[in-house]
This record gives C-alpha cells, sequence and structure tokens, in this order.
C-alpha cells in the first residue's frame, strides 16, 4: 500500500439524545446528518457513507436522499452507501438511483453493496429469508452487469429478467464505483474477487490484524481471476476527544446501550466495562481516544491489512450531534495529518 489513504466517515443515522438525555424526533436527526456531512467535507476528508436500516433506532432507510441534500451543500466529499441492502433491493433501482446521485454531485457517487447485518427489509418488502444467500447472489450478478453501462440480457429466479436493455441515465465517467461490504465469511471475500469489486471489510469487534488472512485471500482469489489490484478498506466503529480517558467516558454509556439493545434481539450477554476498554485499547475494533491514539491505530491498520481506505463508523446510538461533530472535528482536522504523516514516513523509498 502506498501512503495514500482515503479517510471517511461512516453513519446509520442513529436516533441520538438531546442535551436533556430524550430522543430527538428522526427528521432532527436526518438533518443533524447532513449537518454532520456538510463538517466532513469542510475538515477534508474523503468521503461520507450513510447505511440502511428500516427500524426506529435509526433514522436513514433512503440513504441515497439524505446523500443528494449533502451533495447539494459540499463541494469534493464522495458520497455513498454503508450498506446498500441489495438483497431487499432492486438492482436496476439501485444503479439508478445511484447513477443519479453520481450526476447532481459531479461524479462523487460510489454504492457499497451488502446482505446487511438486520433484516428487517425483508418482510418489509416481501423477501423470505429463506431465500436470503439466493437474492443476494442473484442481484449482486445483474447489478454488476448493470456496472458495464451497456445493453443487459439477463435471467434469474428473483425477480424479472431483461433482454438487450439498457438502464439510465448512465453515469458521466462510465464507471459507478462499487464495493463489496465483508462482515468476515471467506465466501463473500471470493465473490468480491470473483465480480472484480473493491473489498470494505466491516470490523466491529475482535482484532483488526486478525483479518490479514482474509485480505491474503482476496489477494489470491483477484489472481486465480485474472483481475487486477484492487482498493480494500475497512469500516470500525470510533469516537475523538481531547484525551484518551474523555473519549472513551463520553462513548461508554452510549455504546454499551446500543450493545446491549441489539444485543437483547440477537442473544448476546451486556458488554462489560472491561470488554470496551480491551476493545478501546491498541489491538481492538474501536478506534476510540485522543487525535494521537486514534491516528496511530489508524496507521497500524491500514499498513498491516494494506488499505485503501479506513472509515470511521462516527455515530455511535444516542451519543448526541454536538459531540459527534467535534469528533468530526477532531478526525479531519488533527487525525488525518498525522495519519498520512505517518504513512508517508514509512513508506518505502522510491529506487
Amino acid at each position: 500500500m502506498t501512503h495514500e489513504l482515503e479517510l471517511g466517515l461512516d453513519t446509520f443515522g442513529d436516533v441520538t439524545w438531546d442535551a436533556d438525555g430524550r430522543p430527538l424526533p428522526q427528521w432532527q436527526v436526518l438533518r443533524n446528518v447532513v449537518a454532520e456531512a456538510v463538517l466532513a467535507d469542510q475538515v477534508g476528508l474523503d468521503f461520507f457513507g450513510i447505511g440502511e436500516h428500516h427500524r426506529e433506532d435509526f433514522s436513514v432507510s433512503a440513504p441515497e436522499v439524505v446523500l443528494a441534500a449533502i451533495a447539494g451543500q459540499t463541494e469534493r466529499i464522495r458520497l455513498g452507501s454503508a450498506v446498500t441492502v441489495l438483497s431487499s433491493d432492486d438492482p436496476v433501482r439501485v444503479f439508478q438511483r445511484f447513477a443519479t446521485l453520481d450526476a447532481v454531485s459531479n461524479g462523487r457517487a460510489e454504492v457499497i453493496l451488502g446482505r446487511g447485518s438486520f433484516t428487517e427489509s425483508f418482510p418489509l418488502f416481501g423477501y423470505e429469508l429463506d431465500q436470503y444467500e439466493l437474492l443476494f447472489e442473484e442481484k449482486l450478478n445483474l447489478f454488476t452487469e448493470l456496472l458495464t453501462e451497456k445493453p443487459v440480457t439477463w435471467q434469474g429466479e428473483t425477480r424479472a429478467g431483461l433482454d438487450r436493455q439498457r438502464v439510465f441515465p448512465p453515469t458521466e465517467s462510465g464507471a459507478l464505483r462499487t464495493w463489496i461490504g465483508v462482515g468476515g465469511s471467506p465466501q463473500s471475500v471470493i465473490r468480491a474477487a470473483h465480480y472484480g469489486l473493491p473489498l470494505m471489510l466491516a470490523i466491529i469487534g475482535g482484532e483488526p490484524l486478525s483479518f490479514a488472512p482474509l485480505v491474503d485471500l482476496y489477494h489470491r482469489a483477484l489472481a486465480k481471476f485474472d483481475r487486477t489490484t484492487l482498493p480494500i478498506g475497512q469500516h470500525s466503529p470510533g469516537y475523538i476527544a481531547a484525551t484518551d480517558e474523555q473519549a472513551r467516558d463520553e462513548m461508554w454509556p452510549h455504546f454499551a446501550a446500543m450493545q446491549e439493545r441489539i444485543g437483547r434481539e440477537r442473544g448476546w450477554g451486556p458488554m462489560s466495562r472491561d470488554r470496551f476498554e480491551h476493545d478501546a485499547g491498541s489491538d481492538g475494533a474501536l478506534f476510540v481516544g485522543s487525535p494521537q491514539t486514534v491516528a496511530t491505530k489508524i496507521a497500524k491498520v491500514a499498513e498491516g491489512l494494506g488499505l485503501s481506505r479506513f472509515d470511521l463508523k462516527y455515530s455511535l446510538g444516542t451519543l448526541p450531534h454536538e459531540k459527534l461533530m467535534t469528533s468530526i472535528e477532531l478526525y479531519g482536522s488533527e487525525v488525518a495529518p498525522l495519519v498520512r504523516a505517518r504513512l508517508a514516513a514509512n513508506a518505502p523509498t522510491p529506487d
């Protein structure tokens, strides 16, 4: 990896608290997400991603609409999903929406496709969970055909076929940047290589460097499929404040409550403070602390995994908007320069 690392932000539009500890209405959270993206652009970050959910605790069910609003108020930051749940959507409409976003943002759109870690969208849109794998495989197959921006002929079991049909609008560049989001499945890594798509690793627990075998598998699979080297990114939760202690103390209650809420649905045990501190340590998956601490950790995993991009999932349950804005400011103004300086210093000298 060269020292050219993109630094981005991801949010699910988590429903946050106001100053009195009461949840904000979702419409206010959506407006706050736009403000957060505008700040990210102002402080020089490279990417802003919005995840799709269909739940009471997350405000964003239509990321492309929010991203289009952000496009009208920003200049340079790239805009995309994190992730688009392709299994319960229609590939043609997904392409059309992101091609439209690409046009109105002057070529700044990209899409991260995934199966999603929540399943609410399946019954909402009339899909059966027992077709979980088939839906994603078929729809990804069709989407990659649409990326050629040529007439498409396609047949499958989960939607109507296409016969020499074109999809509009095309992108100005002829290439919509598309990633595959992967949570740790070797099969998913090989699938990304098979379709020749960049890999976005969702590392939300454990040790990030333990994902190195998946990175190696991706490279080997790309070679097997005669693909060129493609970018690898990482998505991980984190929060930045003036000191390590402040960052951890501010993040902990909101993060723990979110983990407990989701854990009740999935049969997880409660998160302890000791586990949180471990995950926030130098080898864990939480990028929380002072600018120096977070920058050191990002540079370490970027070099260890050969990353082209690191996306900080900065929204953390009910953690208030004002604190998120401070974290974004520190990420762009202090963390990003420290990361880039370290990677540049460690980069091999050209012959």
